[in-house]
């Protein structure tokens, strides 16, 4: 009796799990990148997989790696990172509407965990989800992305030193391949993309501020123009 009643219950852990196997193995390559990016940018092999364990958000990551090889300032990067991940909050209100009544720690241990992968197959999920599956389902993600950047950094290690300096190219790159898609998908991103980079030039040639600074006001400022105009048309179309 206490056997199927344990079974019962660790039935929506399996569940998580199953379901977050695709997740793990899709996190293998962007991961193992980073690790190896991470190397080429000048961190240890502590700061790269504690920066996966803390921040567990891949284009974060990504973005502050960037800012880092340009010299700028913790408190830049902090602020751009959180600007970027402001939609997680949408996200987690989002997903506590299917959520089962559990305890708030609960809720706010697996709140860490909600990515845009790990949203959209618990949003997809029939039903409600439980703690129980969201534990499951993010212990698979986020063991895949910190290992997998361990593993990156390692595998960074045993490079040759001149390889090594020039992958701090594919970072680049890696932005321009995320952002093509996007650019062809919505108006909305083309101008967001344009007004962020003529507003960081002019931070950068004119004002004379700082990369960091410049960056994360481009960031708010063509996020807030570009919403304004998308704002403007609906209600000229209304």
């Amino acid at each position: 009796m206490e056997t199927t009643w344990t079974a019962g219950k660790m039935a929506p852990f399996r569940q998580g799990v199953q379901a977050g196997v695709a997740i793990a193995i899709g996190y293998m390559p962007i991961a193992l990148t980073f690790g190896l990016l991470a190397k080429t940018t000048g961190l240890t092999l502590a700061e790269t997989v504690l920066m996966s364990v803390v921040v567990f958000a891949g284009a974060s990551q990504y973005i502050a790696l960037s800012l880092l090889s340009v010299g700028t300032g913790i408190f830049e990067i902090i602020l751009t990172t959180f600007v970027l991940n402001l939609r997680h909050f949408l996200m987690s209100a989002s997903l506590n509407e299917k959520a089962e009544a559990d305890a708030l720690w609960k809720k706010a241990l697996y709140a860490f965990g909600i990515t845009d992968e790990t949203f959209s197959v618990a949003a997809m999920k029939e039903g409600t989800v439980s703690a129980s599956y969201m534990f499951g389902l993010i212990m698979m993600a986020y063991g895949s992305w910190v290992v997998n950047s361990g593993i990156g950094y390692a595998v960074g290690a045993s490079l040759p030193e001149s390889l090594q300096e020039s992958m701090s190219v594919a970072l680049y790159a890696m932005f321009i391949g995320l952002l093509v898609p996007a650019l062809k998908k919505e108006r909305k991103t083309v101008w967001l993309a344009g007004l962020a980079a003529v507003f960081n030039s002019l931070g950068t040639l004119v004002f004379h501020l700082s990369k960091g600074w410049s960056i994360v006001l481009a960031t708010l400022l063509s996020a807030v123009v570009v919403e304004w105009l998308a704002k403007k048309g609906e209600n000229e179309d209304e």
